[in-house]
C-alpha cells in the first residue's frame, strides 16, 4: 500500500510539472468553485448588481434577496474604498477573524464590540454564472463605521504612517456617506429602486386582496349613500336604490383610489367590465379578510367626513386633505359645483 501511494505521490508532482502556471491556476479555481460551491441554495441571492460611482472609484455592489434586502460592497469594492491593494482571501476555516482593513493592532481601542459583529463577511449567491456561484462582500451600512475607526484613529494620533492614506480615503468617504445615504446609492447603481417599488406595490396588493373573489356581503350601507344625495341636493327616493351612475365614479373616487396604492388598477385589472359595461362581481368583493377591515373603516371615515360637512365643496376638500388621492399631493381647486 505504501509503494502505491508513493507511486501515485509520485505520478502527481509529475503531471504538476508538466503543467503550464496557467493551467495550474484553471485547476486549483476548479477545485475553490467545487468546495466553495457546496450549500449554495441555502444563501441569499444576489437580485440586482451594479456598479457604485464614489468620485474616480467605481465599486461593485449588490442587493440580496433576504428579509432585509441587505445592500453589500462586494470585498473588493470595500478594499478599493478604503485604498487598499490587493486582493482579499475568501473567509473559511474555523472561527472568524477581523477583516484585514480592522485588523492592525493599533485600531483596537477604536473599534466597538457591535463593529466587530457587523464585520463578518456575508456569503451570497452571484447573480453571474446563473446564480452557481459563490461571492463574499460586506454590509454596506459597515462603510461609514470603518471611515469613522480611522477617522478617531488618525485624530488620536495612533495611525501608523503607512494607513495615513487610508484614512484619508476614508475623510473623503465620510464627507458624503452616511448608512441611509450608501443605501440609497445602492438601490440608484443596481436598479433595485425599482424592484423595491415593486415590491412594495404587490405586498399592499396581497394584504388587501384575496386570491379568489369572495361572497357577496353589504359594505357600503345607506347612511354613506344618503350623504352623497344630501350633498348633492339630490331627492332621496326613501330606499336609495335608484341612484345616478356618477355615484360608481364617486366610489371609486372616495374609496378604492384612496384606500392604499394600486387598489383601483388591480380591482380593474380582476374585475372588468363586459361588452354591457357590467362587471362579474362588486370590486369589495376582491378585499381579503385583512383587507375588509380596512376598507370597512375607511368608508365609515369617507361617510363621517360627508355627514359633517355642509357641501359638496367643502367634503371633497375636506376629503383631499384627510385621504389624497394616491400619488397626487396638493389639494385640487374645486369650483361651487363640485367638478
Amino acid at each position: 500500500m505504501e509503494a502505491k501511494d508513493e507511486k501515485k505521490v509520485k505520478a502527481g508532482k509529475a503531471r504538476a510539472e508538466s503543467l503550464s502556471p496557467s493551467e495550474r491556476s484553471e485547476i486549483a479555481r476548479t477545485a475553490a468553485q467545487a468546495r466553495w460551491g457546496e450549500g449554495l441554495e441555502d444563501l441569499p441571492a444576489a437580485i440586482a448588481v451594479g456598479v457604485l460611482q464614489i468620485g474616480d472609484k467605481e465599486l461593485p455592489c449588490a442587493v440580496l434577496d433576504d428579509e432585509d434586502n441587505t445592500r453589500v460592497l462586494t470585498q473588493d469594492g470595500f478594499l478599493l474604498a478604503l485604498g487598499r491593494k490587493g486582493r482579499p482571501r475568501q473567509p473559511g476555516g474555523e472561527g472568524f477573524e477581523l477583516p484585514l482593513f480592522l485588523r492592525p493592532s493599533n485600531l483596537k481601542p477604536f473599534i466597538s464590540q457591535d463593529l466587530v459583529s457587523a464585520s463578518e463577511p456575508l456569503a451570497f449567491r452571484s447573480k453571474t454564472g446563473g446564480n452557481r456561484g459563490r461571492a463574499w462582500g460586506f454590509n454596506s451600512s459597515l462603510l461609514p463605521s470603518v471611515c469613522w475607526v480611522y477617522h478617531d484613529a488618525k485624530n488620536a494620533g495612533a495611525l501608523q504612517k503607512s494607513q495615513l492614506h487610508i484614512a484619508e480615503h476614508c475623510e473623503i468617504l465620510l464627507r458624503s456617506l452616511t448608512n441611509v445615504a450608501i443605501e440609497a446609492l445602492i438601490d440608484e447603481a443596481t436598479g433595485f429602486q425599482e424592484l423595491r417599488a415593486k415590491d412594495a406595490l404587490q405586498r399592499i396588493l396581497d394584504r388587501y386582496l384575496g386570491k379568489e373573489l369572495g361572497a357577496w356581503a353589504k359594505r357600503f350601507d345607506y347612511d354613506f349613500y344618503e350623504q352623497i344625495f344630501r350633498l348633492r341636493g339630490w331627492k332621496i327616493d326613501g330606499v336609495l336604490k335608484k341612484r345616478p351612475g356618477v355615484v360608481g365614479t364617486y366610489t371609486k373616487d372616495f374609496v378604492y383610489q384612496r384606500i392604499a396604492p394600486g387598489i383601483l388598477a388591480e380591482l380593474e385589472a380582476r374585475n372588468p367590465k363586459d361588452d354591457k359595461g357590467n362587471r362579474k362581481a362588486r370590486h369589495h368583493q376582491w378585499f381579503s379578510e385583512t383587507g375588509i377591515p380596512k376598507l370597512d373603516a375607511h368608508i365609515h371615515a369617507v361617510t363621517a367626513i360627508m355627514r359633517g360637512s355642509t357641501s359638496w365643496v367643502e367634503f371633497k376638500r375636506t376629503l383631499q386633505r384627510a385621504f389624497p388621492k394616491i400619488n397626487t399631493n396638493l389639494e385640487l381647486p374645486f369650483d361651487e359645483t363640485g367638478n
